[in-house]
């Protein structure tokens, strides 16, 4: 561990997964630099609070450090953050490992990879599942597309920050499983809510649905996670629905040259998009588990 720890890293996107993210990395021992583009972000502080070095520039974060995560929202602020003017490309070190742990797509994911080669820089792709509470609790699950020799060595960092951890493929295969992820996740969602309004249609207690139906084949973590939120209208985000949108979208845009649709994606996506609406578009701020709300409408 002694030598892992002698190494620097700098986490770059100290929302509300990157700060509880880079906080899990500090409680582990490492040393890490923390830089967000909003510098008035109330999660910067929970970073701040665990012992990440706070910077107010990209090129003060990066400068010297081995390891580079980025989690940030689409594809433009990934590009930006990584490849623009003052990004990542024109700080780093020779040889150092940029991570994404961004929700980007695959041909994204690629392109970025290439493009870091040219500077003597390395990439893995590295989405992630589980939401706030698993970014708190160090329990994510991340999906890691890239050279196994790289994945081998961050994997003590991932390992800090998460409870599965697969190498899925070459630059690229995080992002595909992500894919597939998101998708059961959005329909997953359509189910749950449909759950819940036959539980109450037939005068059964929805508490006792999820209960039940936790144990049994139709067990899931949205089930465990999401429904007691949905019954005690907690929409507050853990996963917010412009959030998957933009990776729906993504969804959508991996299918694009494929005669295959997805129906259930598709419909998914149309719920998301009218709870989005609500509230003058504020809709879209909240979690996930508010596309119940357009089945009480």
């Amino acid at each position: 561990m002694a030598s892992y720890q002698l190494q620097q890293i700098a986490f770059l996107g100290l929302g509300l997964m990157g700060s509880a993210m880079s906080a899990n990395l500090v409680r582990q021992g490492f040393l890490v630099k923390g830089w967000n583009r909003s510098p008035d972000r109330p999660t910067i502080q929970v970073a701040k609070d665990a012992g990440v070095t706070i910077f107010d520039s990209l090129g003060k974060a990066v400068e010297g450090a081995d390891f580079i995560f980025t989690c940030l929202g689409d594809v433009p602020d990934v590009e930006a953050v990584i490849l623009g003017e003052e990004g990542v490309i024109n700080h780093a070190k020779s040889g150092a490992l940029v991570v994404d742990f961004s929700t980007i797509g695959s041909e994204a994911a690629r392109n970025i990879g290439t493009q870091l080669k040219e500077y003597q820089l390395r990439f893995l792709d590295a989405p992630i599942s589980g939401g706030d509470i698993g970014a708190k609790q160090g329990t994510l699950t991340i999906m890691v597309g890239g050279e196994i020799e790289d994945f081998q060595e961050c994997l003590p960092y991932f390992e800090a920050m998460g409870k599965t951890i697969r190498h899925c493929g070459p630059i690229g295969s995080g992002q595909a499983v992500k894919m597939c992820n998101q998708a059961l996740c959005s329909v997953h969602m359509v189910a749950l809510c449909e759950a819940i309004k036959m539980a109450q249609k037939q005068g059964i207690d929805p508490n006792l649905m999820i209960e039940v139906c936790s144990t049994g084949a139709a067990g899931s973590w949205a089930l465990e996670n999401l429904g007691p939120k949905i019954i005690g209208g907690d929409y507050n985000p853990g996963f917010a629905i412009k959030h998957i949108l933009k990776d729906l979208r993504l969804v959508q845009e991996t299918m694009e040259n494929s005669k295959e649709n997805l129906p259930g994606v598709e419909l998914a996506t149309e719920l998301f998009k009218l709870v989005s609406q609500m509230d003058n578009e504020a809709g879209k701020e909240q979690g996930t588990q508010a596309m119940i709300r357009q089945y009480k409408s």
